[in-house]
């Protein structure tokens, strides 16, 4: 079993790395075609930055263990709340005294009941999917339309590229072309190494593809999230690090099971509605504090995220 944990350690490694440049691929590529950086790092950073979990989504159904895909999902965004932001908060900090979150993580909010209500007429098949995807155009569009307002009030174009970590005005054509290649190389042979070995390592020990879902799996698609927001919080950028969260739960929610329901069936077990629907639902709403009242989250509430995680994993492991 060590080469079963080498080789899922091999994956998720090559998928953040394909991750990263298919990113910095595609932001460099867009830019050159005269798309605003704002609009980029709306859509095409918030879609690259979740293609491990959508690749892993898919070569799951694919694999036949469907489990696996919810999981990831659900486990990303259970992790990305009480790991991705209790980690950083613990570090250093979070003050969220000048955040304006409030219509994102409504949305968000909506999202995840959306979700679960569809669970509830699941399996999520293709119709499931397209609710998903509608509801993702709608918050694209209000992005869009906040995005145009930003860059009118403030010639927010020209802050948003100062801002993109991933633009390179001088980055070559070759070297766009070569990132973006070996990101679509990379991250299906990630997803794939990770899916089969992970489905191994979860039969070897009696362990149903849903719990490593919800576990190994999620917590190494939500590494990106919490390097972005732990350096986020380093530099004092509370907004980053929350906002990241915010739309990271958004896209797993209506873009990854979205698109993978037109992929395959995913059935929903049962102990999703027993146990890990509402800690999912409970993790996003612990937040409402601190994105309404301003609340700021300092490293106690950062230890009682982590401890609260800690708690989850313990359960759904024993």
């Amino acid at each position: 079993m060590i080469i079963e944990f080498l080789l899922a350690g091999l994956g998720l490694i090559i998928l953040l790395l394909a991750g990263d440049v298919l990113v910095r691929g595609a932001v460099n590529l867009s830019l050159r075609l005269g798309i605003p950086a704002l609009i980029v790092s709306l859509t095409v950073v918030a879609f690259g930055t979740s293609a491990p979990e959508l690749l892993i989504s898919i070569q799951a159904i694919w694999e036949g263990v469907p489990g696996l895909a919810l999981g990831n999902v659900v486990g990303s965004n259970t992790a990305n709340v009480l790991l991705v932001l209790g980690v950083p908060a613990l570090i250093s900090g979070l003050d969220t005294r000048q955040c304006e979150t409030r219509r994102t993580y409504l949305m968000m909010i909506a999202g995840t009941f959306l979700f679960i209500g569809l669970a509830y007429a699941g399996p999520f098949v293709w119709w499931h999917g397209l609710v998903l995807l509608a509801g993702l155009s709608l918050v694209l569009g209000d992005a869009f339309r906040s995005a145009q307002a930003h860059r009118a009030e403030a010639n927010g174009a020209m802050i948003a590229e100062e801002e993109l970590e991933e633009a390179d005005p001088s980055m070559p054509w070759w070297k766009i072309g070569l990132y973006m290649l070996l990101g679509l190389i990379g991250l299906p042979l990630g997803a794939d190494l990770l899916v089969d070995s992970a489905t191994s390592i979860a039969r070897a020990y009696g362990i149903s593809e849903t719990v490593i879902g919800l576990t190994l799996v999620a917590i190494g698609t939500s590494l990106p999230e919490l390097a972005t927001t732990v350096m986020a919080a380093i530099r004092q950028h509370a907004e980053v690090a929350i906002g990241n969260v915010i739309g990271s739960n958004m896209f797993n929610l209506l873009a990854i099971i979205g698109v993978a329901s037109l992929v395959g069936p995913i059935p929903v077990a049962p102990e999703f509605f027993v146990f890990d629907f509402w800690v999912m639902l409970a993790a996003s709403l612990v937040l409402a504090p601190f994105v309404f009242m301003k609340l700021k989250m300092g490293r106690a509430v950062g230890l009682a995220f982590v401890a609260l995680y800690i708690i989850y994993i313990g359960t759904l492991l024993a």
